[in-house]
């Protein structure tokens, strides 16, 4: 087994574990919904957004956050910038789907590092 085998066996096996790291949730991209896929969703923080002179809205919070998951379980596509993607926040489909923007996306040994972005009140 070469390096790179190897270490796209422990993104699968330990990484992307729902077991060890990972929890199953759904995300919806491009109008499509991949059903209970290990995604690794980290560094979810909030800051206070910076708004233009013009804009009159108040109490509004940026919340960034980072995506890990297997190309594959998306469907073999790598999210492009600027589009929408949503993630759940329970196994089986249902609860809650948070919506974000994709802000960038890498792809590294069949890994998807995906950084998001999402308005909050």
């Amino acid at each position: 087994m070469s390096f790179k085998d190897s270490i796209i066996a422990d993104n699968n096996n330990v990484f992307l574990n729902a077991n060890e790291f990972a929890d199953l949730r759904t995300v919806k991209y491009d109008g499509k919904y991949y059903c209970d896929i290990p995604i690794v969703l980290s560094s979810s923080k909030e800051k206070k957004r910076k708004k233009s002179s013009s804009e009159r809205t108040q109490g509004l919070y940026s919340v960034s956050a980072v995506l890990h998951c297997s190309k594959a379980d998306l469907g073999g596509l790598r999210p492009e910038q600027g589009q929408r993607l949503s993630v759940n926040n329970e196994e089986g489909g249902g609860g809650f789907f948070r919506e974000f923007y994709v802000i960038s996306s890498s792809l590294e040994d069949g890994m998807l590092r995906i950084e998001l972005e999402a308005i909050d009140e």
